[in-house]
């Protein structure tokens, strides 16, 4: 639960996602929770009808499919610009990316430097890319997680904020183990989060810490 750092204002969160959203709604309900001092001021996509988008509208947040054509994998050029616009515009302090499935580029990154947060289903740098819960399990890995970290113009490279792990079992399917890794990632993403809303992240080179 917060404490006396609820004198602080609440953290002005943008999320960016192109899913199902699970992760953002963890932190919807963190914050409904009074476990998360922040406001989410907006949910932006780049796919049009994603669920992401309906699940702010059902908590009244402003939700918007942005177009960041014309590129499919990267967020770059005029897409980059729509989308630091409206971060603008809507007053974001951090971002969170929720399933976002796409490069940033060095203006998105500038902009918002050491506030960029992703949050990833493997214990980094170990298993980065996709299905990387699967990776894992094809490796013979023991144990898996996930991992918050900062966000830089490398693919899953950035500081790394946070980390929980996930024993793997003799019977896991890459099914189980993503689920329980998943229940990981809806506790690690809010609780990184709430260190911002803190004012308790310091980042020197790949070294991020707590302050108390």
């Amino acid at each position: 639960m917060m404490g006396p750092m609820n004198e602080r204002p609440p953290l002005q969160i943008a999320i960016l996602g192109s899913g199902q959203g699970s992760n953002a709604q963890a932190i919807l309900d963190a914050i409904d929770r009074q476990r998360l001092h922040a406001r989410v001021v907006c949910v932006l996509s780049d796919v049009e009808n994603a669920p992401i988008l309906e699940r702010a509208r059902r908590h009244g947040i402003p939700a918007e499919f942005v177009s960041a054509a014309p590129f499919k994998t990267k967020l770059d050029g005029d897409g980059e610009q729509r989308y630091l616009d409206l971060l603008r515009r809507y007053g974001a302090e951090v971002v969170a990316l929720a399933g976002f499935m796409r490069i940033l580029k060095r203006g998105m990154l500038e902009a918002f430097s050491h506030r960029i947060l992703n949050i990833h289903p493997a214990l980094l740098p170990a298993f980065p890319g996709v299905e990387s819960w699967k990776q894992a399990l094809d490796y013979g890995a023991k144990v898996a997680g996930c991992t918050v970290h900062l966000v830089d113009a490398g693919t899953d490279t950035g500081p790394i904020v946070l980390q929980k792990v996930v024993s793997v079992r003799d019977d896991d399917t890459a099914a189980s183990l993503h689920a329980r890794i998943q229940e990981q990632e809806h506790l690690a993403f809010p609780e990184a989060l709430q260190w911002f809303a803190e004012g308790r992240i310091r980042v020197a080179g790949r070294r991020v810490w707590t302050a108390r």
